[in-house]
């Protein structure tokens, strides 16, 4: 997600696909997620409805996940750039601790750390957790960068990933 607004143009004036793959984002709940691909897939049965999903998007004048990428990198910020996300659900390099902020106020399902180690807070007064009874991860050893991201979850994909029915559909997903 670039933070360079002087290089972007002005909502009125952004490209056809770019203002499309932002549309979906908008229409994405607060809570749950979607992929680049899916975003692709959902772009491509836009426009023909009856055609076959195409592995990977693409195809029929739409972008794949790595234009949707591209336009999320470019002009992501103008939305809720955090609900389109990669599909193992690690969170956006560089943008985690931001992207993490979202996840917890919007309730998105998140997953523990696997290799991180929960310190209870209130039987180690030294711990530095969250607040009381919050507790803090312990980032195992490893190379610098490793650790760094090591601590932070991942969505839940399972629980967090939105199926693309809109909101106000009949059969629409309640969320949970």
């Amino acid at each position: 997600m670039s933070r360079q607004s002087e290089e972007r143009p002005e909502p009125d004036g952004l490209p056809e696909y770019a203002e499309r793959v932002l549309a979906v984002a908008e229409l994405i709940p607060p809570g749950r997620v979607m992929t680049y691909g899916d975003v692709a897939e959902w772009l491509a049965q836009e426009i023909d409805p009856d055609a076959p999903p195409i592995a990977g998007g693409g195809g029929r004048g739409v972008g794949g996940p790595r234009q949707v990428g591209r336009v999320m990198a470019t002009y992501g910020d103008m939305g809720p750039w955090w609900r389109v996300v990669r599909s193992d659900g690690a969170l956006l390099p560089g943008h985690e601790r931001e992207a993490l902020q979202h996840y917890r106020t919007e309730g998105t399902p998140l997953r523990e750390p696997a290799r991180a180690r929960a310190v209870d807070a209130g039987a180690d007064a030294d711990a530095g957790g969250d607040g009381p009874g919050r507790p803090r991860y312990e980032r195992p050893a490893g190379r610098a960068g490793d650790r760094s991201r090591a601590a932070l979850p991942r969505l839940d994909m399972r629980r967090a990933r939105w199926d693309g029915n809109r909101p106000d559909a009949p059969d629409a997903d309640d969320g949970a």
